[in-house]
């Protein structure tokens, strides 16, 4: 403590002050000097005293800190005293519980990101795989034309689901990132649904399945086109490729003062109770998923509703088709 310069100079001005009082006190009374020496002799001391009391919590902090920098936030250094140094004390601890929970966070984040390594490298292996195969078998010259043609029409398709995939992966890490830009403006719902409808029409004729829309053409939303118009894709692609041939798909919209509503629904097998809370988690296969399916559709639609502080919800019974509820809030409160 009193290696501090601070200090030093500190108990110089005290004893100096000190001195000079005795010095004028005792030209008029030698008793009274004596009482003042006394007397600025125990407030230096009980001013020293103070000020080691000081050092020694300081000296805990410290400790304290360093162990907060080596990872150790189960410390609590929480009084209920009043004093600068409680005050110190209950701002460093709410620091350390904010430092623990970024600490969570980020090895929570570490887990998913092992986990979608994982989910993504088995994805992609099943294709690449087989395309190895194909390929070490188009090197033979002996193989039949038909088969020939069949091997590389099954690669085309293979490396079409890898790009869809890729695609898919970093729209979704852009959303994740905050990356992405959703814009915020008046989209009239049937102009979003024709441009969803788009690239599942082909697809939707082959399998004869109907389609019925139903709604008022100056019901609108707040959000983004384009982004949105992939959300719905993905979902009305669910829809298609759960339905049966000559099944109904149908799209209702409509709005009141609070919000948007879009009701997507297909008569086709449902989804088994046990699937429903995790439809819209990435990578999840439900009983009745497709074999060729991914599982990232429905969890890109769901990140690209919820960010734009919409709400999406699902209802499903086995056998008597599916149904999707989706919001889009008029103002985000």
């Amino acid at each position: 403590m009193l290696r501090n310069p601070e200090i030093k100079l500190f108990l110089l001005i005290m004893c100096a002050i000190s001195l000079v009082a005795v010095a004028v006190v005792a030209a008029f009374s030698l008793s009274a000097a004596v009482l003042t020496f006394f007397t600025t002799t125990l407030l230096i001391g009980c001013s020293l005293l103070f000020t080691r009391w000081r050092y020694r919590e300081i000296a805990k902090l410290s400790g304290y800190l360093r162990k907060i920098s080596s990872g150790d936030y189960t410390l609590d250094v929480r009084d209920n005293r009043e004093g600068e140094l409680s005050i110190l004390k209950n701002d460093i601890y709410k620091v350390t519980l904010l430092l623990a929970e970024q600490g969570a966070q980020l090895q929570r984040d570490k887990i998913k990101l092992t986990e979608a390594i994982a989910d993504i490298s088995h994805q992609l292996k099943t294709p690449l795989t087989s395309m190895l195969v194909m390929a070490d078998l188009l090197s033979d010259g002996r193989l039949a034309e038909n088969k020939r043609t069949e091997f590389i029409r099954n690669i085309r398709v293979q490396l079409e689901r890898i790009e869809w995939l890729v695609s898919s992966l970093l729209k979704l890490s852009k959303i994740d990132a905050g990356t992405a830009q959703f814009k915020r403006e008046a989209v009239p719902v049937k102009k979003l649904i024709q441009k969803a409808l788009e690239p599942v029409l082909i697809p939707m004729d082959i399998k004869e399945q109907t389609l019925t829309i139903k709604g008022e053409d100056t019901v609108s939303l707040l959000g983004d086109l384009n982004w949105t118009a992939e959300a719905l894709l993905n979902i009305i692609k669910n829809c298609v490729e759960h339905t049966p041939e000559g099944g109904v798909i149908s799209i209702s919209f409509s709005e009141n003062p609070l919000f948007t509503e879009i009701v997507i629904a297909d008569n086709g097998p449902g989804i088994p109770r046990e699937d429903l809370p995790y439809i819209f988690k990435r990578f999840y296969k439900g009983k009745n998923a497709a074999e060729d399916s991914v599982g990232i559709g429905l969890a890109m639609a769901h990140s690209i509703i919820t960010k734009q502080a919409g709400d999406i919800e699902v209802k499903s019974k086995p056998g008597r088709g599916t149904q999707f509820l989706i919001k889009f809030y008029k103002q985000i409160i």
